[in-house]
């Protein structure tokens, strides 16, 4: 498999680690959506990455189809989705609002950096959706009895929870108060300090107009 997408994105990082965590060799392509577009566009003509390019050929071009891919075609036992109903629904609920969180950030750091006369309006938005998600999942993550959000093992939830919170951090460190936020914090850092999240990790490199 090829995995095509720098690991500052937490979108890819997402799907690095699942890789890992699952044992599936791959080759790790680091492009650029705006530097390598040229080459991306021959697998996705989107221009937006993750993109994984399968043994047989077959692209996957998002990063939730990719991640299901991964759990059907896992080894059994291995699932990082958890094995009860209810908890698989609450899973979906705590990836979402962090997925949702990392595509705010992103939209809001494109906002600033790649226009000339940025949309106050559009930023204030942005930054009202994410500390509004980072609210719901600190009352969420309070109640936990363990250290990961689901089973007493590493699951989705806490894949994106903590690539969400280390990007958040590093693109817009203002919107992410350890103080107002102890639990994310807590969460964060403990997964952060993981091998695996280690092994696919890339410091934050910002984009520009070039």
């Amino acid at each position: 498999m090829i995995l095509i997408g720098q690991f500052d994105s937490p979108f890819c990082r997402r799907v690095g680690i699942a890789l890992k965590l699952y044992d599936v060799a791959f080759e790790h392509r680091p492009w650029s959506t705006f530097g390598d577009a040229d080459k991306l566009s021959a697998f996705n003509p989107l221009l937006r990455v993750p993109t994984l390019v399968l043994d047989d050929g077959t692209v996957l071009v998002e990063s939730q189809g990719i991640l299901a891919h991964l759990d059907e075609t896992a080894a059994c036992g291995t699932s990082l989705m958890p094995a009860s109903t209810a908890d698989r629904m609450a899973l979906r609920r705590v990836t979402g609002l962090a997925s949702g969180i990392s595509d705010k950030a992103v939209a809001l750091f494109y906002e600033q950096v790649l226009h000339d006369t940025p949309s106050q309006l559009f930023m204030d938005r942005c930054r009202s959706q994410i500390s509004g998600a980072l609210a719901a999942l600190e009352a969420e993550g309070s109640a936990l009895k363990s250290d990961y959000w689901f089973e007493d093992r590493i699951t989705h939830a806490d894949i994106a929870l903590g690539t969400t919170i280390e990007h958040l951090s590093a693109c817009h460190p203002a919107l992410f108060d350890a103080g107002a936020y102890p639990t994310l914090h807590r969460q964060a850092e403990r997964l952060s300090a993981l091998p695996v999240f280690q092994d696919i990790y890339q410091p934050f490199i910002p984009p520009t107009k070039e």
